[in-house]
């Protein structure tokens, strides 16, 4: 069992940048896929960008692609989400969460391939 618990989301500028943190529980953190999503106020749930066990592979929302960059410290227990060049769509809660799913680049992009999630951390983007 993985307790995930993000940080780092907050006010921001169109433009500007964020990295929110995800800190995970556990001494089993390396075996898990883990994933970021975001749900903005009205919206369903979407997909934002996901990373192997490893690191060695990672997957991206067309959204977030060449803005977005996914990565892990497993020594830290740790998954980030660098997001630069934000924009006011961009103005979601982000999750992150933890998949044992055996990494496929497809099924990482489904909220149901996950079975550990955190709480969430807001970010919100001014124009």
């Amino acid at each position: 069992q993985v307790q995930l618990v993000e940080s780092g989301g907050g006010l921001v500028q169109a433009g500007g940048s964020l990295r929110l943190s995800c800190a995970a529980s556990g001494r089993t953190f390396s075996r898990y896929a883990m994933g970021w999503f975001r749900q903005a106020p009205g919206k369903e749930r979407e997909f934002v960008a996901a990373i192997s066990s490893s690191g060695g592979s990672t997957v991206y929302a067309d959204s977030g692609k060449g803005r977005f960059t996914i990565s892990r410290d497993n020594a830290k227990n740790t998954v980030y989400l660098q997001m630069n060049n934000l924009k006011p769509e961009d103005t979601a809660v982000y999750s992150c969460a933890a998949s044992l799913t055996v990494y496929d680049t497809v099924v990482v992009t489904r909220a149901v391939a996950y079975g550990y999630w955190g709480q969430g951390t807001q970010v919100t983007v001014s124009s």
